[in-house]
């Protein structure tokens, strides 16, 4: 198939973990050939295609990509690329309360390695969070390990430092007094020291090291990460694909991409987690969730409103 110009590329999602808890709503998107999307920001409602004629490839994020594995068959089939993300920290419960162990989660993406090859297949180490449970040394252990089982699977590892923001800085305070650890956000520098130590680590197991988003801190042996990449998708594809250099942020090294998550739907717990405000919002919408919808939460009634072709969005 010829290559498109500036073809849409979706990420599903980076705003909650649709392969793990919404694969049946995606797969049954996926046959329908569009989905809804509310904007997080002016709520308003859009039509996202999601046919193979609009869609250059999908991005998928994850910390469990068992049960999403029919769907990226049904993906494959129907002649998409698709590279996945997968998160995988062996942070301690308090931290993550409800993740696969890391011995599975590895287990999974070797699965999805040996099936669509090793190129399909991100490695994330992040964010990296700094506390009493987590400190440097504990990190330098922890990555060496998880390099060490994932090596021959990925070829790129994807780290960031956590970003403190209000409701990050709320949720961690909250994780701390609930388990009796400390956190903090150190200076630059020694971010950067320890992030210099994991790209060694990176290389010595076969993998690049790429820093997502926070290009202060880049240094000798880490590259800027691009989690929307063209270049990765066309080897994937075996085809060029093009898509507009127009990262949703100004420090991400990302190409342009539609995203088809909501915020405040993930139930994993992840006491760091900048998608999410509360757990308990997220579970009791996850809960609500209805995989026959064209939302992945649905807004009220409302909020729908017509586009200038009059077509309902």
């Amino acid at each position: 198939m010829a290559s498109r110009a500036f073809a849409m590329i979706i990420s599903a999602s980076y705003k909650t973990d649709i392969p793990a808890f919404y694969g049946a709503w995606f797969r049954r998107r996926l046959a329908a050939g569009y989905c809804r999307v509310v904007n997080p920001y002016g709520r308003q409602v859009s039509t996202v295609p999601l046919d193979r004629a609009s869609v250059a490839g999908f991005v998928f994020w994850t910390r469990n990509s068992a049960p999403f594995l029919p769907a990226l068959e049904e993906v494959a089939e129907r002649g998409f690329p698709f590279v996945l993300h997968t998160t995988i920290t062996g942070y301690p419960r308090p931290l993550d309360a409800a993740t696969l162990p890391w011995e599975t989660a590895v287990r999974h993406l070797g699965t999805v390695a040996a099936r669509y090859g090793p190129r399909t297949n991100v490695w994330r180490y992040d964010p990296v969070v700094f506390t009493s449970l987590t400190p440097p040394a504990w990190h330098l252990e922890n990555f060496a390990r998880l390099a060490d089982a994932l090596a021959g699977t990925i070829d790129e590892a994807v780290v960031s430092v956590a970003q403190i923001y209000r409701k990050t800085a709320r949720n961690m305070a909250a994780g701390a007094r609930a388990f009796g650890f400390d956190w903090r956000d150190p200076v630059a520098e020694e971010k950067r020291v320890l992030l210099v130590e994991l790209a060694a680590i990176a290389r010595r197991h076969g993998m690049a090291l790429t820093l997502c988003g926070q290009p202060e801190l880049l240094a000798e042996g880490i590259g800027e990460a691009r989690c929307i990449d063209t270049g990765r998708l066309a080897d994937i594809a075996g085809q060029p694909v093009a898509a507009a250099r127009k990262p949703h942020r100004q420090t991400c090294g990302c190409y342009a991409s539609r995203d088809i998550g909501e915020y405040d739907t993930c139930p994993h717990g992840c006491v760091y987690c900048y998608a999410v405000q509360s757990r308990t919002t997220a579970k009791r919408r996850f809960h609500a969730h209805d995989p026959e919808s064209e939302f992945l939460f649905a807004p009220p009634a409302t909020a729908i409103t017509e586009d200038r072709q009059g077509k309902l969005l």
